[in-house]
C-alpha cells in the first residue's frame, strides 16, 4: 500500500506560508491546519503554514516523510446527526526542527508573507525559563524562542504578527506577552524593540474547543484500506469547534475563517465564553474523573449511558453550574444540551484516565469557583460538586491503580499521601492552602459533606453515594 504523500495525491493546492506554528500535535493539525484548510478551499485564505518543532523530541521528521500531507477524520454527531468523513490536509507546507537547524528557524523572521502566529505547547509551555539565553540556539522555553524570533524580527525591519496563543490557560496572549517582554528586559535588547513589540504585533488571548482523541491506533489499518493509503498521522476529531479570538475585528480580514463559515468569535471580551466552555464542558469532565472511575466507567460515553452517572452529570450542570453563572439562562441551557450531545459521541472514546490528569488543579479551576459561587448565591453546598470532591479525596488518598490512579505532580500526591492515614484526613487536606488557594474549611458546612461523602463511597460504595446524590430534589433550569 502506498505511502500518503505527494506521489500518491497530485492534485492538491499548495500556498506560500503565511502562518508559523508551534507545536505539531493532534490537536493544532486537526483544530487549526484544518480551519486553513477550509479557507484555502474557498479561496479566502491562499496561505500555508510551516510548523516549528516546539520540543527536542517530536513529529516533524514523520511529518516530513509523509511530504507534510496527513487526514483529519471527524467522527461524531452534530445537530442530532452522525458525521463521518475525512479529508487530506495539505494547508502544512513544511516544518522546521530549531534543535537540527536553529538558522532555518531565525530564517522564518525574513519572510514578509508571515502574518500569523500559533501555538499550543501545552498549559505548561507558556512559562518563564530563568536560564534561557539569547545566545542560546535554542533557548528551551516555548517564550523564549519566541523572543528570539520576534528580534530577528525587528532587527530585520519589518512588520510583527498577529500571535494567537491556544494553550489552555487562562488569558494566555497576556502571559505570553508579558513572559515575551521579562526576556526582551533580561537579555537588554533595548526599549525601541519593547516598542515594536507594543506597536507592531498583536497577542490575542483566544479560547478554543474541540475535543481530539488523535490517532485511532486500533482502527488506522481498516481506514487504510479504505482510503487506498497509509498515513501514521491519522488526527481524529469531533466535528464541532469553536475559536473564540480577543482582539481588534481587523483579524476577520486577514484570516476569514468566519466568511468560511467556521465558527470563529472575534471579540474584545472573551471571559463570558471562557467561563461557559470551562464550567459547563471542563467541569462535568472533571466530576465524572473524580467520580466515575471509581465505578470501573472508562469513557466520558460510559458516563453518559450510566443512568445513575448521567443523572449525576445532568444535574450539576443544569441545577448546580448554570444557576451560578452570569450569563443568559437560554443561551446556557442550549450550550448544556449541545455539550451533553458531544459527551455521548459515539465514535469518541474520550478516556476518563486523560482527563483525570492532574485533577487536583482542574477541580480547583474549574469546580472551585461554582462552589463557592453556589454557596454565595444559596447558602447551600452543591451536593454533586462536593461528592466530587468526596471521590478526588478517596483517589488521591489511596493513591491505588487497582481502582482509580491519582495522577499528578510529586508533591502534590505527597501532600495527600501524608495526610491520608491522619483522623483529620479532610479536615488537613481542605484546609491546605498550596493545594486549593485557600482554605476550604472556611466553607461552612463542606468538610462535613465531603467526609460524609468520603465514608459512604468508602463503606457502600461510589454508586449508592451516586444515587444518594441525585435523591436530592432541585430545581433544574431546562
Amino acid at each position: 500500500m502506498k505511502k500518503l504523500s505527494y506521489s500518491y495525491v497530485k492534485d492538491l493546492q499548495r500556498y506560500p506560508t503565511k502562518a508559523i506554528q508551534f507545536g505539531e500535535g493532534n490537536f493544532l493539525r486537526a483544530f487549526v491546519d484544518w480551519q486553513i484548510q477550509q479557507m484555502n478551499k474557498r479561496g479566502l485564505f491562499q496561505g500555508g503554514v510551516t510548523i516549528v518543532q516546539s520540543m527536542p523530541r517530536g513529529r516533524v521528521g514523520q511529518l516530513a516523510g509523509q511530504d507534510y500531507l496527513f487526514t483529519v477524520m471527524l467522527e461524531g454527531m452534530q445537530n442530532g446527526k452522525a458525521v463521518q468523513s475525512h479529508e487530506i490536509i495539505s494547508s502544512v507546507n513544511n516544518g522546521i526542527n530549531p534543535y537540527e537547524d536553529y538558522d532555518a528557524y531565525l530564517q522564518l523572521a525574513h519572510d514578509d508573507n508571515i502574518r500569523f502566529i500559533f501555538s499550543n505547547t501545552t498549559e505548561a509551555g507558556i512559562v518563564y525559563h530563568e536560564g534561557d539565553a539569547l545566545s542560546d540556539r535554542p533557548p528551551v522555553s516555548f517564550p523564549a524562542k519566541l523572543t528570539a524570533l520576534l528580534y530577528e524580527r525587528y532587527k530585520a525591519g519589518k512588520k510583527g504578527f498577529y500571535i494567537i496563543p491556544c494553550e489552555l490557560i487562562e488569558n494566555n496572549g497576556k502571559a505570553l506577552k508579558e513572559i515575551v517582554h521579562r526576556y526582551a528586559d533580561k537579555w537588554q535588547l533595548g526599549e525601541d524593540f519593547s516598542s515594536w513589540l507594543e506597536t507592531e504585533n498583536t497577542f490575542c488571548s483566544s479560547l478554543v474547543d474541540r475535543i481530539v482523541p488523535g490517532y485511532p491506533k486500533d482502527r488506522a489499518e481498516k481506514f487504510w484500506e479504505e482510503w487506498g493509503y497509509e498515513d501514521t498521522l491519522i488526527a481524529k476529531a469531533e466535528p464541532f469547534l469553536i475559536w473564540v479570538i480577543e482582539g481588534p475585528k481587523e483579524i476577520e480580514e486577514e484570516l476569514p475563517l468566519k466568511k468560511a463559515g467556521l465558527n470563529v468569535v472575534v471579540t474584545e471580551h472573551l471571559k463570558p465564553y471562557r467561563d461557559r466552555k470551562v464550567y459547563l464542558l471542563n467541569a462535568p469532565h472533571t466530576t465524572m474523573a473524580c467520580l466515575a472511575r471509581l465505578a470501573g466507567i472508562k469513557t466520558v460515553g460510559g458516563v453518559m449511558e450510566d443512568p445513575d452517572f448521567y443523572r449525576l452529570i445532568d444535574r450539576e450542570m443544569f441545577a448546580e453550574i448554570i444557576p451560578s453563572l452570569d450569563l443568559p439562562k437560554e443561551e446556557l441551557t442550549s450550550y448544556a444540551a449541545e455539550i451533553q450531545e458531544r459527551f455521548r459521541n459515539p465514535y469518541m472514546e474520550h478516556q476518563l484516565d486523560a482527563i483525570a490528569l492532574n485533577s487536583v488543579s482542574k477541580f480547583k479551576a474549574r469546580l472551585l469557583p461554582i462552589l463557592a459561587e453556589h454557596v454565595k448565591r444559596f447558602h447551600k453546598i452543591p451536593s454533586r460538586i462536593a461528592l466530587a470532591l468526596s471521590g478526588l479525596l478517596k483517589i488521591y488518598g489511596e493513591q491505588d491503580p487497582a481502582s482509580a490512579k491519582a495522577i499528578d505532580l510529586p508533591d502534590v500526591l505527597k501532600e495527600f499521601s501524608m495526610a491520608y492515614h491522619s483522623d483529620r484526613y479532610v479536615w488537613d487536606i481542605l484546609s491546605n492552602e498550596t493545594l486549593w488557594g485557600m482554605d476550604l474549611t472556611k466553607i461552612d458546612g463542606l468538610p462535613a459533606q465531603v467526609e460524609k461523602g468520603l465514608q459512604l463511597i468508602e463503606k457502600e460504595g461510589v454508586r449508592r453515594a451516586v444515587q444518594q446524590a441525585n435523591e436530592e430534589a432541585l430545581p433544574i433550569e431546562k
